[in-house]
């Protein structure tokens, strides 16, 4: 049959090729419309608790996750010109697009009570520019009077001053956000200059932003070095510009057609799927060295370049078959978990892996019929005297040190588990990023100063209408638990309703900072008024809209049932999360009874580090799954429980070999490490599908004999199998080069698993067979 579609594909091959470029056209024209997404609440799958919990926060209480923190320490904050220059930086931000609020010292607000109409007047507390430092003096006291503002926009014993900016959720969601968050900075880079005070930046928003910035930034230059390296490497080993060109407009082909698959299925570029075009680049690049390999072992011998065509077609079709369908598998299962972010990965990357083989079927033949035949020195490659003298030793290994071979085995299988041992899981949001980076360090200097940016939000639900008001009991508990939120080494100062009541008790004794607490039962048939006149007053003074009324309207659901505390928090990663949230429920348990009350924590938070997780998990299960797809597979193509055995241990030591190096090592597995067994399985099977099929395809034309039919594997498959896998290795090596710790662990551990998986593949796996052939 292969034979026959060899013969077609050259009879056809205008028509083919014309076919192939026009649709391939039509799927650059698609791409062109490809977008980004920074939805990572998709990673959830919609069953999990946790997704349900955010998504009825969402739903209740709108958007959290979208303040971009600015802080700065000096102790000239109360210098006239240095306040005037800090005013003028929140001005400046306030007007940048995307802002629908600055929340700092200069837009400070006061409530001032007024005996005779019963209600709070709200007041700036600053009024910027000063001319006078006596009046800034002044305004200051009263500033530092009010307890509200104390640990949420300064920290007095370190000096370190906060303006939270908040932004417009559907433009930080956008393709705008990078221009947004530009627009933040320009006027914080000119204060800086201005006042020589070193500024830092941070926040949900910020943080995603600018990694994902520098992951599309990175991912550019990786994809344009893959090809770069693989076309130096290809030209290298073929010593021909033409193979090499042919071997690259493969695989560009299919990372246009991997773009253009992700826009008709109406799915965005995500953290996974960015991964795709580059992954498409180093799977891509063997198809094309088997076909090209084959055609010139074939033409060496019959010097027919169109009969060469055929059999390359004939002998290789079936082989790249499956070394797709296994490659496709590997990352396929991926479709079959509930993360919508781990289908669209499996879904898009199984599909491209399975079209790389039709366009190298389809273009590679029809190319090379146009071309001239090869010359001496495009097949001179296939007489390397060192890789003769390599193929030598193996053949070595094989027949005469079974034993060593083994034993070798066994010491890096033991190794490997003593490492495994040792691996642990955890995930951060800022962990793949360098210690030195601005990022990394202004999150830190948060972290210092105010416990952190990570926004965490704690949902009391009083089951009853009206439930927050009934009685001061209520109050008591959120500001009971508010108090011991705030007590953490991990939590920034909380925010509720409670703490505006709390100011608005301050405001009605005149602002006397010892009054800043609970409302008491006697006080509150006097303050009423006052307070109803302020929340009221929320909705028509701007004022208004940063303080009291705000914080009753923006806490407090309509029903007046529900409550929400919002804090900050560190960025303590998902292996502590867990522990940390199940100790503040038992925490909340104790003091809100769970018969009246129910409490849920939640936030982008949560639902970041659980998409971590889940994602972790999920990888784990696929290769599972993909092990037993694989194996599946290649029990249909050999039809043989021993081959199959033989096959699936050269692929499974690799495996164990780098998870044990990731162990003694410390890399935590994390969604960019655990990636790497997934295309490590999905690339390394595929030697061992080339081997085993040409060691079926030999064994006849040498009578049976398994010795002489390995011998002669050996050295008709070595020399593409090591070609093969330094093309893949120097393809992966680019990813060292990254800023990105996972990025560069993606890099390296998997040319790793790959040069692991050459080794059993070309060592261990011929003693196996000769191992378990004698037992038959």
């Amino acid at each position: 049959m292969w034979y026959r579609l060899g013969k077609f594909i050259i009879k056809n091959r205008l028509v083919l090729l014309i076919i192939l470029i026009l649709s391939t056209a039509f799927m650059a024209y698609k791409a062109m419309d490809i977008k980004m997404s920074y939805d990572f609440s998709k990673a959830v799958p919609p069953s999990n608790q946790k997704y349900k919990d955010y998504q009825a926060f969402l739903k209740k209480f709108g958007q959290d996750g979208n303040t971009v923190v600015v802080g700065f320490s000096t102790k000239q904050i109360a210098n006239k010109e240095i306040f005037n220059k800090v005013a003028t930086l929140q001005k400046s931000i306030r007007k940048a697009r995307g802002v629908i609020g600055v929340l700092s010292m200069p837009t400070a607000i006061n409530l001032l009570k007024n005996d005779s109409a019963q209600k709070f007047s709200a007041v700036n507390v600053f009024h910027p520019p000063y001319q006078d430092q006596a009046a800034l003096d002044s305004d200051m006291a009263v500033f530092n009077s009010l307890l509200f503002y104390k640990d949420l926009l300064y920290n007095q014993r370190t000096d370190a001053y906060v303006m939270a900016v908040q932004l417009d959720t559907k433009l930080i969601n956008s393709k705008a956000r990078t221009e947004i968050i530009d627009g933040i900075l320009r006027p914080i880079t000119q204060f800086e200059e201005d006042t020589h005070i070193s500024t830092h930046v941070s926040g949900l928003p910020y943080i995603r932003t600018r990694v994902s910035d520098k992951i599309a930034h990175e991912l550019n230059w990786f994809l344009a070095g893959s090809f770069l390296l693989s076309a130096i490497t290809l030209l290298l080993f073929f010593r021909s510009i033409s193979a090499m060109l042919t071997s690259l407009a493969v695989v560009a082909m299919g990372v246009i057609w991997s773009m253009g698959t992700m826009v008709l299925l109406g799915y965005k570029i995500t953290l996974l799927t960015a991964l795709i075009p580059p992954l498409i680049v180093v799977i891509g690049i063997p198809n094309c060295i088997y076909f090209l390999n084959k055609y010139h072992s074939v033409y060496k011998v019959a010097e027919n370049k169109n009969q060469a065509i055929v059999d390359m077609i004939g002998r290789m079709g079936i082989v790249t078959l499956f070394c797709n369908i296994a490659a496709a598998i590997g990352f396929a299962v991926f479709a079959f978990t509930s993360s919508d972010l781990l289908k669209e990965f499996g879904v898009v990357s199984g599909i491209n892996i399975m079209l790389l083989f039709f366009i190298s079927l389809i273009f590679i033949p029809a190319v090379l019929s146009y071309l001239g035949p090869p010359k001496p020195k495009h097949v001179r490659y296939l007489e390397s005297k060192s890789l003769t003298n390599v193929l030598i030793k193996i053949e070595r290994w094989t027949f005469l040190h079974t034993k060593y071979v083994y034993g070798v085995t066994l010491v890096l299988v033991v190794f490997s588990i003593m490492g495994i041992l040792r691996m642990r899981s955890d995930a951060h949001v800022v962990d793949d990023l360098p210690q030195s980076d601005k990022i990394y360090t202004d999150l830190k200097w948060f972290e210092s100063n105010f416990n952190g940016v990570m926004p965490l939000e704690v949902i009391i639900d009083t089951k009853k209408k009206d439930g927050l008001f009934r009685n001061l009991r209520t109050i008591e508990k959120i500001d009971r638990f508010s108090n011991y939120l705030d007590s953490q080494p991990a939590m920034a100062k909380p925010l509720s309703f409670v703490e505006a009541l709390k100011f608005a008790r301050q405001a009605f004794y005149n602002g006397d900072s010892s009054y800043y607490g609970v409302l008491t039962q006697f006080e509150l048939p006097f303050m009423a008024n006052y307070i109803k006149s302020a929340n009221n007053q929320s909705q028509d003074s701007s004022a208004v809209k940063s303080s009291f009324g705000s914080m009753m309207h923006s806490f407090i659901d309509s029903s007046k049932q529900i409550a929400r505390i919002s804090v900050n928090m560190k960025d303590i990663g998902s292996a502590k999360l867990p522990s940390l949230l199940n100790r503040y429920q038992k925490k909340a348990d104790q003091i809100f009874d769970t018969a009246h009350y129910k409490v849920t924590f939640t936030g982008s938070t949560v639902t970041f580090l659980e998409g971590s997780n889940y994602i972790i998990h999920g990888l784990q299960e696929s290769i599972f799954w993909a092990f037993i797809l694989i194996a599946l597979a290649m029990l249909y193509l050999f039809q043989s429980f021993r081959i199959l055995f033989c096959s699936l241990i050269p692929n499974i030591i690799p495996l164990l070999v780098t998870a044990g190096v990731m162990g003694w090592v410390g890399i935590t597995i994390k969604p960019s490490t655990v990636l790497v067994f997934s295309v490590a399985l999905g690339i390394a099977i595929d030697i061992t599908i080339r081997f085993l099929i040409n060691f079926k395809q030999e064994l006849p034309k040498e009578n049976n004999d398994v010795n002489n039919t390995l011998k002669q594997t050996i050295n008709t498959t070595g020399i593409s199998i090591i070609y093969t896998s330094l093309v893949l290795v120097a393809g992966f090596v680019i990813f060292c080069f990254s800023e990105f710790a996972g990025t560069r662990s993606l890099g390296w551990l998997t040319s790793l698993t790959l040069a692991v998986a050459t080794f059993t593949n070309l060592v261990l796996l011929p003693v196996l067979i000769k191992t378990f052939s004698r037992k038959k």
